[in-house]
């Protein structure tokens, strides 16, 4: 799976039978069910989660067997012609998180800068890597989902991040430069001032970078479910990474994004669905989307947070919802219009200027002019730094620069 020009369409796989606790048991004839779902609505890749303490559970034992079940998997998607990307650090699901004990109770370890579980991380990375490299249809492994959920129980420093990242993306590529080698971090990267995980890491770090839109965040809070700051937040992040990148060309690969309760309801979910991918597949920079997820969560399991059992595409009994419909319907659609747009100089240098994240976080005043300008068409934010930059404007598909006051 190339980097390439068509649009790619995917989902987070979420099994609707036990949820990801169905890799204690897996059922071959489930997860064909599953995939068959998917591959019915035009998807072409699933993004998968095995549980690391379930592979790893000393840090000297890595289980065979578990490395099997997720072989067997990805086998089974190829049957449905769905390519495959890999999560390693499993690590954050839904709210819950899952750490190997040679992490915690008496151990008591930080994942990102103790030296010993830094090295059995690696060890795991490593042989992991290298059994789904066998298969054809892999083309990704990302270090783990939103892995900046697991501080602040495992405290770290901002060079600590990087480095630890750094390390792991190092490993990946090592074992199989084939495939594409990610970072995977949620949006208080972008967002937040004091967050030790930096938004330069996820567009320096790994061979394509990746945002996660969640317009729980705070977003639906300004317009509502189908107003222009919530519908337009997946472009907007995508944005902020193509100008945070040194690397104009470098794709952006909208890795979650979904429909959640109660900020977007049943009623509104195709509209928003619609509306969202009409933005964001405008973008130039956009590698794919993947939608989270793709079952919803069956109800008999406890403590989740009510919006993760109706996230997904598919209820529990394998119908396709609305939102499926309308994805669908976006996917035959395949289109990509060659877009030269304007661009909103942004004051703020993501890369350089980490503490001034807030200013542009959902409802600062920078955040607020583009969704104000966006209503028009297609806009591209670029930092002050590059905004005389020719070349930069021109590889980004830019023709004309705008500022806060224009």
């Amino acid at each position: 799976m190339p980097l390439s020009h068509p649009i790619r369409f995917g989902a987070n796989y979420v099994p609707p039978a036990g949820w990801f606790y169905s890799w204690l048991d897996p059922s071959p004839d489930a997860t064909r069910r599953d995939f068959e779902d998917l591959a019915g609505i035009g998807l072409d890749h699933v993004r998968v989660f095995p549980i690391w303490p379930w592979i790893q559970p000393n840090r000297t034992l890595i289980r065979q067997r578990g490395i099997d079940d997720l072989l067997e998997l990805i086998d089974i998607a190829a049957e449905f012609d769905l390519s495959v990307a890999v999560d390693l650090l499993q690590g954050h699901l839904s709210s819950f998180d899952f750490l190997p004990s040679w992490v915690l109770t008496w151990h008591e370890r930080s994942l990102f800068t103790d030296p010993a579980v830094r090295d059995g991380i690696a060890v795991y990375a490593d042989r992991l890597t290298r059994a789904v490299a066998e298969r054809d249809n892999v083309f990704a492994v990302t270090l783990g989902n939103e892995v900046n959920n697991l501080y602040p129980a495992n405290p770290t420093t901002p060079e600590a991040s990087a480095r630890w990242a750094a390390e792991l993306i190092d490993v990946v590529r090592a074992a199989a430069p084939g495939l594409l080698a990610l970072h995977s971090l949620y949006d208080a990267t972008w967002y937040d001032p004091a967050h030790p995980f930096h938004p330069a890491d996820n567009v320096d770090l790994g061979d394509l970078t990746t945002v996660h839109s969640w317009v729980f965040n705070g977003v639906s809070a300004i317009d509502g479910p189908l107003g222009p700051a919530t519908v337009t937040h997946a472009d907007y992040l995508v944005e902020l990474a193509a100008a945070t990148s040194l690397d104009p060309a470098r794709p952006v690969w909208l890795q979650e994004v979904g429909a959640p309760r109660p900020d977007i309801s049943a009623a509104d979910a195709p509209e928003f669905v619609r509306g969202l991918l009409d933005t964001v597949t405008t973008n130039p920079a956009l590698w794919g989307v993947t939608w989270w997820c793709s079952h919803d969560l069956d109800r008999a399991l406890a403590d989740f947070p009510d919006r993760e059992y109706d996230l997904g595409l598919f209820t529990v009994d394998h119908r396709a919802k609305p939102a499926a419909e309308e994805l669908a319907a976006v996917i035959k659609e395949r289109r990509r219009p060659v877009v030269n747009r304007p661009a909103l100089v942004c004051d703020v240098d993501l890369r350089s200027e980490p503490e001034r994240r807030a200013e542009v976080a959902p409802g600062s005043a920078f955040h607020t002019e583009w969704v104000r300008l966006r209503r028009s068409g297609p806009l591209a934010i670029v930092t002050a730094g590059r905004a005389a930059d020719t070349g930069h404007l021109t590889a980004r598909g830019i023709t004309t620069v705008l500022t806060t006051q224009a």
